[in-house]
């Protein structure tokens, strides 16, 4: 079985995004601009509520889905077709965009500080155009599995026999929040052909000879499996997709495979038929 390794680290990058949000930016920045079929990977996160209290007002969406995983404290969400739910510790939002979708996204007054992760997932041409739609998971419905003293949540795809209630099955994702605790190493497959990356949030980890140190993220080779381990206790996401091989024209919140559907995608928005 091939074990797969570190072939690029990046570094995330300090950024700002909605009404001045401050996060760190570590995929969809100039050291990585995206990893097919992942467009962009933002962790957020402050002790202070000053950084993000202003949230993410109303924003247009089409092309592609997005992720939201908190880690800690409370978002509050809605969109342009009544959707309206709260994200709390340990939960996940896949939200398809799709042809179209207004959305915002508000952190909430909470006692502890608010911290996770958005991910950008690519759609393939013939879903570009999908009807919009969303699960609301909360953490309660996320499996955790043991193994030794290390923990592994699956968000989405599969491991040790357990399935992660995301159902999204356009780029076949895999998605884990994994705690690592003492040196005990942990195998963790990844179908071959699959572009895949771990993303170290607390302490640092291993994979073969390689170190990955706190917000930094690691592009792996491929292979069938990683082998991950640390010194301490530690935390890391592990992030896999299948690639879709298309063209990919960005311009903000529109993913297309043209520039130009990206102009139609432009005045349907601004004449407002978006969901």
């Amino acid at each position: 079985m091939q074990s797969r390794m570190i072939k690029q680290v990046v570094n995330g990058i300090a950024a700002q995004d909605g009404a001045g949000v401050k996060l760190k930016r570590v995929l969809g920045q100039p050291a990585l601009r995206n990893l097919d079929p992942f467009l962009m990977l933002d962790e957020f996160g402050s002790d202070n509520p000053n950084d993000y209290l202003a949230g993410f007002p109303p924003h247009p969406h089409r092309g592609f889905q997005t992720v939201t995983y908190m880690l800690d404290g409370k978002m509050q969400h809605q969109d342009s077709v009544g959707n309206k739910g709260l994200i709390e510790k340990g939960g996940i939002q896949w939200m398809n965009a799709g042809k179209g979708i207004i959305h915002e996204e508000m952190p909430q007054h909470s006692e502890v500080a608010m911290r996770g992760f958005q991910l950008w997932v690519n759609l393939p041409a013939n879903e570009k155009m999908s009807e919009p739609n969303y699960q609301d998971i909360p953490a309660s419905d996320v499996p955790i599995v043991n193994v030794g003293r290390s923990e592994v949540k699956v968000l989405a795809g599969s491991f040790a026999n357990h399935t992660g209630p995301v159902s999204t099955q356009a780029v076949e994702p895999i998605f884990l929040d994994i705690k690592l605790h003492g040196e005990e190493p942990l195998d963790i497959p990844i179908p071959a052909g699959h572009n895949s990356f771990i993303y170290c949030y607390e302490g640092e980890i291993n994979i073969q000879a390689d170190t990955l140190k706190k917000s930094q993220l690691g592009v792996l080779t491929d292979g069938e499996t990683v082998t991950i381990s640390s010194h301490a206790e530690s935390r890391c996401i592990v992030v896999a997709g299948a690639p879709i091989n298309e063209a990919i024209v960005q311009y903000g919140p529109f993913v297309m495979n043209t520039e130009e559907e990206i102009r139609q995608a432009m005045k349907d928005y601004q004449s407002g038929k978006f969901a």
